[in-house]
């Protein structure tokens, strides 16, 4: 198979632009490696343990952690049905609301009433397209 002219080109173009990213580098490199004539090699860093502290520093007292909120949803959809069932295990009552959004553009997008789901409560949510389902979230919403 005879190569292309022009990929042969962009190879040989490839590699003087390599080349000449590489080369300072590798100059750079045999600087530092050839010690400068004339100077003494420093003695290697001494540490004194006296200056180091027993025990770490103390750490910054860490933020109150967030409030837990929020039902689990689990959502299904089934062809052009969708059902969302909800749990909440939190203390505070939880507005959950059910968007289904349809595949077809001429389909009406639904975006449900919003049900209070209390404390230990569940609920079960239902929405439908009327051909096939592109997506389905539910959303919370602090009471």
């Amino acid at each position: 198979m005879r190569a292309r002219r022009s990929r042969a080109v962009s190879l040989l173009i490839t590699s003087v632009v390599l080349t000449g990213f590489l080369l300072p580098g590798a100059v750079a490199q045999d600087e530092v490696t050839a010690p400068a004539s004339g100077t003494d090699l420093q003695a290697p860093a001494v540490v004194d343990l006296a200056q180091i502290p027993a025990e770490p520093p103390v750490q910054p007292a860490r933020p109150a952690a967030r409030e837990l909120f929020g039902a689990d949803c689990d959502t299904e959809i089934n062809g052009s049905q969708v059902v969302a069932f909800c749990h909440n295990s939190y203390p505070q009552t939880d507005l959950v609301r059910l968007h289904v959004e349809c595949d077809r553009w001429w389909d009406v997008d639904g975006d449900g009433a919003a049900v209070a789901v209390g404390p230990a409560g569940r609920v079960e949510l239902s929405g439908r397209c009327w051909k096939e389902v592109r997506s389905a979230w539910v959303s919370h919403q602090r009471q």
